[in-house]
């Protein structure tokens, strides 16, 4: 199976229509691909947290629109990254969508980890609740965004929802890029999964990006990581290994579960 990690540069001197239209445009290039992914919040810069109110958009708004045709002009299985929702209902919302190829949304995921502490996402966006998998290109995949990389009890839920792998799109930024890396490597080992890391490049709301997209094996290997610049990341994964690698080290079936709580004294 074919995966493209579309590393697109998010810059404040690029109008979110023009940028979409691009973005459009590496995704119907990718046609020898099974599986395609773009960044978070590549619309409006995930650090640009002014215009995220102006910036958002209904469910099947423009970027759904622009993504559901690009997936299906490529035939391509497309992980569109994330993009601000307005939700009628309710706040708005840092969400993925996934498209079939035959450009029929297959799956959406609101962000649940919100970074920002007492500010930005964490109290501009509301919180996802549900974990999502989706089965594509012969993989299950499991959703997470950005900030979610740092909390492994998320990824354990994936696990037990059946997946053998993660898409994570994120707009990581430059100066905490290690973290990005040793972070990606630490999910895929600690789950036997591979790991389809996907971060923007350049520089949005005064926020340098880290970019080095990177895919992670089951067994921890690195198999595939960007620059620093915008870039298309090509890898070609195995559908077959995250079986064989939980078979040959069984570390899953070794998870005590339900341990009871230290006695505080």
């Amino acid at each position: 199976m074919r995966a493209s990690l579309l590393q697109i540069a998010v810059n404040d001197d690029e109008s979110v229509n023009s940028r979409r239209e691009r973005a459009a445009s590496l995704v119907r290039a990718q046609q020898h691909s099974d599986l395609v992914v773009l960044p978070e919040l590549w619309p409006t810069g995930a650090w640009s947290y002014a215009g995220f109110a102006d910036e958002a958009e209904p469910l099947e708004g423009p970027t759904y629109e622009a993504m559901a045709k690009a997936a299906r002009d490529a035939g391509v299985w497309l992980h569109a990254g994330s993009f601000v929702e307005r939700d009628p209902e309710g706040p708005l919302y840092n969400t993925s969508l996934v498209f079939a190829p035959d450009g029929e949304l297959a799956v959406a995921y609101r962000k649940i980890h919100r970074f920002g502490f007492d500010e930005g996402e964490a109290v501009l966006l509301g919180a996802g609740r549900e974990l999502v998998t989706v089965p594509a290109a012969g993989l299950r995949l499991g959703l997470a965004t950005c900030y979610d990389l740092r909390f492994p009890e998320l990824f354990r839920g994936l696990v037990d929802a059946g997946a053998n792998a993660f898409v994570i799109p994120a707009g990581w930024p430059a100066r905490r890029r290690e973290h990005w890396s040793l972070l990606a490597r630490a999910r895929a080992v600690e789950n036997q999964a591979y790991v389809l890391a996907c971060g923007t490049a350049g520089t949005h709301a005064g926020v340098e990006q880290a970019g080095y997209s990177v895919v992670v094996d089951p067994w921890g290997e690195v198999i595939g990581e960007a620059g620093a610049g915008e870039e298309t990341l090509v890898v070609e994964l195995d559908e077959a290994r995250p079986a064989a690698t939980r078979e040959q080290f069984p570390a899953l079936k070794d998870r005590v579960l339900g341990v009871a709580e230290p006695e505080r004294r």
